[in-house]
């Protein structure tokens, strides 16, 4: 098992080394809590001499005592679905979702609502703390907590102090399981699409009975919870772009078709579509998809082949089970635009139909919008929204492209944004009432100053003060990058 990095704080810059600084503690809190993941593991499969069990107690030990020198404490809260270290919100990411998952889990079971850990624990303390924390009583979860400090206690362990859920993280919880349901969703329809993709690559089939259940899924929670599922499209993952687009395109396709008035049955039809749009690419060779470099004209005959290599890959799958006509016109066409001068060309003339357009509008956006191999800096979101309303060349339906401006606002979601009172926001959700749109509602994210807030604080830029005027109007948009600021975090 190797052995965590750990994090030393960043420097350089007036706010990044100070106590308190929500980068650092993100950061140093995901190493915690894989280390104590690994710790737990090691310590079921091996006996607590063994060298395995021995060095991620270090680890772990290691870690908590440089975050008590850091910050001179360390305070691991549970509240809701979520983890917070120091009164700092934990951003999960979809490498280490099973780590977080894990770790909520148990502390929920034992029903611990608070970890405060002394500077002086030490390896073999973490031993006897993890080791209870890992086993608590089945039948009486609500006296865990009890039995976990008595055990502490017994073995003379008092480097940890323990505490219950507090009520108002309990009053909490609902709005959080929702969007801890989303994020679930989000992170298992990666790894669906990525295991598709893989197995088309390699001639097999995938079963088509999970991804009909995660495309379900997606489906209801739009219809119960759009603004959750719309918001984690802001992840954008470099690394797993290839299987992040084509999640990111079935969420959009399938909150415009809602928009459009379609049916449940047409939602999951088109989310099926959407999802397997880009299947063609996964027989084509990974180096060339992330070709840094112009592609020659072979190269560029096989990328523009993947429509209808998707059309054949989704009539093999077809064979498994029934799967949605619809896939393959969408598959075929999605690239044609409506005037059909896009790929590939067709023999005669015919109709786009509306769920390819759909599924244009979404794939457009996504791409232009994410880093890939070779598109190292992606265009911010209001430009490329006014770049497929206003350019007749993007061969984009004006009427399915003006329902998507409704859905996500001039200032779609995720997007970085200065206000006129010099705080910066990231726009958490469009408006509700349309005749709004250029005032979403936002997380603003730092003070006028500059210096990061946490937790982010939610405000509506439609607003008023007694007066009539606006308590907050947006001047500008802003890259991310050049404040240090990931997007995706505030989103997980």
């Amino acid at each position: 098992m190797t052995s965590p990095q750990l994090t030393t704080p960043p420097s350089g810059g007036a706010a990044q080394g100070e106590h308190g600084n929500p980068a650092y503690l993100r950061k140093i809190g995901r190493t915690l809590i894989i280390s104590m993941y690994s710790a737990m593991r090691s310590i079921k499969l091996y006996p607590p001499e063994h060298t395995s069990v021995q060095r991620a107690l270090e680890d772990v030990a290691n870690v908590a005592r440089e975050i008590n020198e850091h910050e001179h404490e360390l305070e691991f809260r549970v509240s809701g679905e979520f983890i917070f270290l120091n009164e700092t919100r934990l951003r999960l990411d979809l490498t280490n979702y099973a780590s977080f998952g894990q770790v909520l889990n148990i502390c929920k079971a034992s029903g611990v609502g608070v970890i405060r850990a002394a500077e002086t624990a030490t390896p073999n303390d973490w031993l006897v703390f993890l080791n209870a924390l890992d086993t608590p009583l089945k039948n009486d979860p609500e006296g865990s907590l009890d039995r976990l400090t008595e055990r502490l206690r017994n073995a003379g362990v008092t480097a940890f102090e323990l505490e219950q859920p507090s009520e108002s993280d309990t009053d909490r919880e609902a709005s959080e399981q929702v969007h801890a349901a989303a994020v679930r969703t989000y992170a298992q329809s990666v790894t669906v699409t990525k295991d598709v993709m893989n197995s088309v690559r390699l001639g097999k089939t995938p079963s088509l009975k999970k991804i009909k259940r995660l495309v379900q899924t997606i489906v209801d929670q739009i219809l119960n919870n759009e603004v959750s599922l719309v918001g984690l499209t802001t992840i954008r993952d470099y690394d797993e772009y290839t299987f992040t687009h084509s999640v990111n395109v079935c969420i959009f396709s399938v909150a415009l078709g809602r928009r459009l008035g379609f049916t449940k049955r047409q939602l999951y039809d088109l989310g099926m579509a959407a999802l397997f749009h880009d299947i063609g690419k996964s027989r084509i060779p990974i180096d060339m998809l992330q070709k840094t470099e112009g592609l020659t004209d072979e190269e560029w005959k096989l990328i523009m082949a993947h429509p209808w290599l998707g059309v054949l890959g989704l009539f093999q799958m077809r064979g498994q089970a029934e799967l949605p006509y619809r896939a393959m016109v969408v598959a075929y066409e999605h690239h044609m635009k409506c005037d059909l001068s896009g790929y590939p060309k067709p023999i005669r003339a015919r109709q786009i139909c509306m769920t390819a357009k759909i599924v244009a509008v979404a794939d457009g956006y996504d791409a232009a919008t994410s880093r890939r191999s070779y598109q190292t800096e992606p265009l911010p979101p209001p430009a490329v929204l006014e770049e497929m309303r206003d350019n007749p060349r993007r061969g984009m339906d004006p009427v399915v492209v003006k329902a998507f401006i409704n859905l996500l606002g001039i200032y779609p979601v995720g997007t970085l944004v200065v206000l006129d009172t010099f705080e910066l926001a990231i726009v958490q959700t469009a408006n509700p009432n349309p005749e709004l749109l250029a005032r979403p509602i936002v997380m603003v994210v730092s003070d006028p100053m500059g210096n990061l807030i946490t937790p982010p604080t939610v405000a509506d830029l439609a607003e008023q003060r007694p007066d009539g005027t606006y308590e907050r109007t947006i001047i500008k948009t802003a890259d991310p990058e050049r404040y240090g600021i990931r997007v995706g975090d505030y989103f997980l």
